[in-house]
C-alpha cells in the first residue's frame, strides 16, 4: 500500500512537473537546472506508460473537488489536463526533453564555474532576490545630448568670417580649407567687414622690405633665417651653426678679402688671348655691361645740326604756346559811335537815363505783337542785356566778335560796336549804373569797357575760356570780378589792382553760371558736372553741394524778384525751381516744361513783378509760363533757329526783347 501511494505521489509530481516543462518550453521560460534534474528522475521512476492513466484520475478527482470547493481549482484542472495530452505526442515530446536535457547540462557547467561546491541532486533550488537600489532614478538624456553636441563641435569647421569661437577648436580645425558656398554678400568669399583693400584682405606686418629680403634670400641661399614672431631661426640649424647665423647682406671681413684674392687670383690665370677673342667666355664676363652702365658716362656736349634745328623749332613753338595762354589772343580795342553826337545840348551824355522814365504800372503782362527788330550782327547773338533799372538801352553779344548798344526808347538804332575780341563774345554783364560793363569771348579775355567812351578799362585772361562773367552786386564790391571758367574753376579778381584775390576750385566740368543770392553774401554756380554748389563770397569751400542721378546740366540759372527762389534751366527741357534759404532745396511742386531745350544753353528770366516765367527754345520760340499755376500761358514765334536770350524791361512791364542764331534782336 505504501509503495503504491509513493509511487501515485511520483506520478502525480512528475505530471505537474511535465505541465510547467511545456509551458516553459513553449513560452521560453527558463527554471534553475537543479529543479530540472529533479523532474527528470521522478520521470524516469514513474515510467511514461503509468503517466496518462493516473492523470486522467488526478483531473477526476479534481473536478470532484471543484464541485465540492469552488472555481479556483477547476481552472488549474482543466489547464492541467489540455497541456498533459499535448505532452504525450512524440512530436512535442522528443525535442522537449532533448533539449532540457542539453539546457541543463549548460546550466550545470556555469554553476560549477561560478560556485566553489557543487549542490547535491536533493538540496532545495536557490533563490533569485532582484536587487534594490536606494539610488533615485536620474533621467540622463540631456547628458546623452550635450555629449552628443560637444562631438558634433569637435568634428564641426569654423566659420573663417566669425569674430568669436565659444569652444576650444583643435589644430585641423582652425586651418581646415573653407568649403562650402561663399559668403552671398561678399566678393572672393571675403566678408565685407574684413575688407580692407580692393583685392581683399592685407594683414599688416611690422617687417621692413629690406628685412624681408634680406631674410627671404638668406633662406634660399643658407637655408635658415630668423623668425619675424621671436628671436629664434627656423630652418636647417646645423648651417646656422657653421655659419654663425650670418646673412646674405652681412658677409664677414676676412670672407670679403677671401673672395677679392680669389677674384685677382682667377684675373691673373685668365690668357690674354682669350680676353681679346669675342668668341670666348672670358671675353663676355670681361665686357658685359649692366643696363645703367651707360649712365655714368658724361652728356652728349655736341649736337648735330637736325638736333640743333630740331631743338629751335621746339623751344620757339613752346613760347608761342606759352605766351599765348598767359595772355590770350591780343586784338587791338577798336570803339565806333553810330549816334548823331555824343553829347546833348545840356552836355548829357548819350547813355543818361531820361529824367521821366519811371515804371507806369506794377502788374505785367504778356507780350503780344512784334514792335522793333535790331539787326546789324552778321553772325548770330549770344545774349542781350538791357540797361540797369531804366532799360532806355540793350547791349547785345555777337558770334561776329562785336559787341553792340541799342537805342530803346527813341530812335532804336545802334548807339556804339565795342570791338575787342577776335572770337565769338559768350557773355556781357553791366555794373549797378551801367556806366561800365564786361565781356567774355571764347580768345580767352575777359575786358572791362566804359559803355560811354567804348575805351578798354582793364583785360584779364588765365589762359583758359571764360564761360561767365559777374561783378558783385554790392555797391562796395563793384570792383571784384567773379568769372567762371572752362577749366572748372571760379576765378576771383580785384579790377584796381588786376590780381586774382580768390580761386574756388570745387568743379569737375566748365563752370556756366554764377549767381548772387543771400544779399549777395553766397553765391550759386551750376556747371557741366550736372550739379549745383553754394559758396560763401570769398571763401573757395562749398557750403551746400546739390548733385542728384536725375539732375542735368544747367547752363542758365535766374534769380526770382522776391530773392527767394532760384530758376534753373534743366536740359532734359525743363525748368527747375530751387529755394534761396539756408536748405536750398528742390521745389516740387513747380515745374515748368513743354519747351524744347536740349543742347542749347538758352536764358530763363522773370518778369518783374514776378508772376510769369519765360524762356527761349532750340526752335526760335518764347514760352511764357503761370509762376503760381505752373501752366503755359503763351508761346511766340520769335526767330529762324534757336531763341537763346530773353530779358523783359524793366520799367515798361509788357515789353520783351529777344535775341536768337540768326542775328536779330527783336522787341515785342
Amino acid at each position: 500500500m505504501r509503495r503504491t501511494l509513493g509511487g501515485s505521489r511520483n506520478i502525480i509530481l512528475a505530471g505537474g512537473f511535465s505541465i510547467l516543462f511545456q509551458l516553459s518550453n513553449r513560452y521560453h521560460l527558463h527554471p534553475p537546472a537543479s529543479l530540472l534534474l529533479k523532474i527528470e528522475a521522478l520521470e524516469n521512476h514513474a515510467g511514461q506508460h503509468l503517466v496518462l492513466p493516473f492523470l486522467f484520475l488526478v483531473n477526476t478527482l479534481l473536478i470532484f473537488i471543484y464541485k465540492r470547493c469552488g472555481g479556483f481549482t477547476v481552472s488549474l484542472c482543466l489547464f492541467s489536463c489540455f497541456c498533459r495530452l499535448a505532452f504525450i505526442f512524440p512530436a512535442f515530446k522528443k525535442p522537449s526533453m532533448d533539449s532540457l536535457q542539453i539546457y541543463a547540462n549548460n546550466s550545470d557547467e556555469e554553476d560549477l564555474s561560478h560556485q566553489p561546491s557543487t549542490p547535491s541532486a536533493d538540496s532545495s533550488p536557490p533563490r533569485l532576490i532582484p536587487s534594490k537600489s536606494a539610488a533615485p532614478k536620474v533621467d540622463d538624456t540631456m547628458l546623452a545630448l550635450t555629449a552628443a553636441e560637444a562631438r558634433q563641435a569637435q568634428s564641426r569647421p569654423i566659420d573663417p568670417t566669425q569674430h568669436v569661437v565659444a569652444f576650444n577648436p583643435t589644430y585641423d580645425q582652425l586651418w581646415a580649407p573653407t568649403y562650402g558656398p561663399a559668403h552671398p554678400y561678399a566678393k572672393d568669399g571675403i566678408a565685407q567687414g574684413m575688407r580692407n583693400h580692393k583685392l581683399g584682405f592685407v594683414e599688416d606686418a611690422s617687417i621692413d622690405s629690406f628685412v624681408f629680403d634680406e631674410q627671404y634670400n638668406t633662406f634660399h641661399k643658407y637655408g635658415y633665417a630668423a623668425d619675424p614672431s621671436g628671436s629664434n631661426y627656423i630652418g636647417d640649424l646645423d648651417a646656422l651653426q657653421k655659419n654663425d647665423a650670418i646673412s646674405v647682406y652681412n658677409i664677414p671681413q676676412n670672407e670679403q678679402k677671401k673672395r677679392k684674392i680669389e677674384r685677382e687670383k682667377d684675373e691673373d690665370e685668365v690668357d690674354p688671348t682669350e680676353i681679346d677673342n669675342p668668341a670666348t667666355d672670358v671675353w663676355l664676363m670681361k665686357n658685359k655691361r649692366s643696363p645703367w652702365a651707360g649712365k655714368k658716362e658724361g652728356v652728349q656736349t655736341e649736337l648735330t645740326e637736325e638736333q640743333k634745328k630740331y631743338a629751335e623749332e621746339y623751344a620757339k613753338k613752346k613760347e608761342e604756346k606759352g605766351h599765348q595762354g598767359e595772355k590770350g589772343e591780343h586784338v587791338v580795342d577798336k570803339t565806333t559811335f553810330h549816334g548823331k553826337e555824343e553829347r546833348d545840348y545840356q552836355g548829357r551824355s548819350w547813355i543818361a537815363p531820361p529824367k521821366d522814365a519811371k515804371a507806369t504800372n506794377d502788374h505785367c503782362y504778356i507780350p503780344k505783337r512784334l514792335v522793333h527788330t535790331w539787326s546789324g550782327h552778321t553772325k548770330g547773338v549770344s545774349a542781350i542785356r538791357f540797361f540797369p533799372k531804366y532799360g532806355h538801352l540793350i547791349l547785345s553779344a555777337g558770334m561776329d566778335t562785336k559787341v553792340k548798344i541799342w537805342d530803346v526808347f527813341n530812335s532804336g538804332k545802334c548807339m556804339r560796336t565795342y570791338m575787342g575780341h577776335s572770337k565769338a563774345v559768350r557773355d556781357i554783364s553791366f555794373c549797378n549804373d551801367g556806366t561800365k560793363f564786361l565781356t567774355a569771348g571764347y580768345d580767352k579775355n575777359i575786358k572791362y569797357w566804359d559803355t560811354e567812351t567804348g575805351q578798354v578799362i582793364s583785360t584779364f585772361s588765365t589762359g583758359k575760356i571764360p564761360y561767365v562773367v559777374k561783378l558783385n552786386p554790392d555797391e562796395d564790391k563793384q570792383n571784384i570780378l567773379l568769372a567762371g571758367m572752362s577749366d572748372k574753376k571760379i576765378v576771383q579778381w580785384d579790377i584796381n589792382t588786376g590780381q586774382i584775390t580768390q580761386e574756388y576750385d570745387q568743379h569737375l566740368g566748365a563752370v556756366n553760371t554764377i549767381t548772387f543770392v543771400d544779399n549777395n553774401r553766397r553765391f550759386v554756380t551750376s556747371s557741366d558736372d550736372k550739379s549745383l554748389r553754394v559758396w560763401e563770397f570769398g571763401i573757395p569751400v562749398v557750403i551746400k553741394y546739390i548733385s542728384e542721378p536725375h539732375m542735368h546740366s544747367m547752363p542758365s540759372i535766374s534769380l526770382h524778384p522776391n530773392t527767394n527762389w532760384l530758376a534753373a534751366q534743366s536740359l532734359d527741357n525743363q525748368i527747375l525751381i530751387y529755394s534761396t534759404r539756408e536748405r536750398f532745396q528742390l521745389n516740387k511742386k513747380k515745374r515748368f516744361a513743354g519747351h524744347i531745350v536740349a543742347g542749347y544753353a538758352c536764358q530763363v528770366n522773370f518778369s518783374p513783378d514776378g508772376r510769369f516765367v519765360m524762356s527761349g527754345d532750340g526752335e526760335g520760340k518764347c514760352w511764357f509760363w503761370d509762376w503760381k499755376s505752373c501752366k503755359v500761358f503763351r508761346i511766340l514765334k520769335c526767330h529762324e533757329g534757336v531763341c537763346i536770350g530773353c530779358e523783359w524791361h524793366p520799367l515798361e512791364q509788357s515789353k520783351v526783347a529777344t535775341c536768337g542764331w540768326d542775328g536779330l534782336i527783336k522787341y515785342w
